[in-house]
């Protein structure tokens, strides 16, 4: 019994010192060596700048960001600090669309986040600006819409609300749910 016993024992050793140098070995892999294919962008653009034309030849829109990465796998661009502008097809006066990021779908639909601003160009605009949390643009439409709080700055008013939508063409603006406006006075 005491071979059997010496047997067992050193089975038992010989498995944890294979289980410690298993265990040891890959502790020694540091996570950043890991790299995954699928979340490395196929190509990266720093201080980037594009002008988006129609089919016809006029200017869509154009934008600029400190950082631009594209996935083609995934078929999204992501953008840091992006600064859209864009050209409705009724007006010559642009809106200036800005965040600290933004996603571009294959669709041509942007999602922007996180300090959100749109503003409007045209000098006598109704609405000066909006900010919020979240946006989104349909690039092909120029309809915006959001359902996050959002704020909304126009000659001699300020709204809050939530939901949002917005066609750029017919500068037609839906606010889905009215919290409160607060009027200033006209000191002209």
């Amino acid at each position: 019994m005491n071979r059997l016993n010496s047997l067992a024992f050193f089975i038992l050793v010989l498995s944890a010192t294979i289980y410690g140098i298993i265990v040891w070995k890959g502790e020694l892999v540091q996570p950043d060596d890991i790299i995954d294919s699928e979340e490395t962008p196929d190509f990266i653009a720093e201080a980037l700048k594009s002008n988006i034309y129609t089919d016809l030849g006029k200017l869509s829109h154009t934008i600029e960001a400190d950082r631009m990465e594209h996935y083609s796998k995934q078929e999204l661009t992501r953008f840091e600090l992006p600064n859209y502008t864009l050209y409705p097809k009724s007006s010559k006066a642009p809106w200036k669309a800005s965040a600290k990021e933004a996603i571009l779908y294959k669709n041509n639909r942007v999602v922007l986040n996180h300090r959100v601003r749109l503003k409007s160009t045209e000098q006598d605009s109704l609405i000066e600006e909006v900010h919020c949390k979240y946006l989104e643009l349909d690039l092909n439409t120029n309809i915006i819409s959001s359902d996050q709080t959002v704020v909304i700055i126009g000659k001699d008013f300020t709204m809050y609300g939530s939901g949002l939508i917005i066609d750029l063409n017919t500068k037609q603006m839906t606010l889905t749910e009215h919290v409160r406006t607060l009027y200033k006075k006209n000191h002209e």
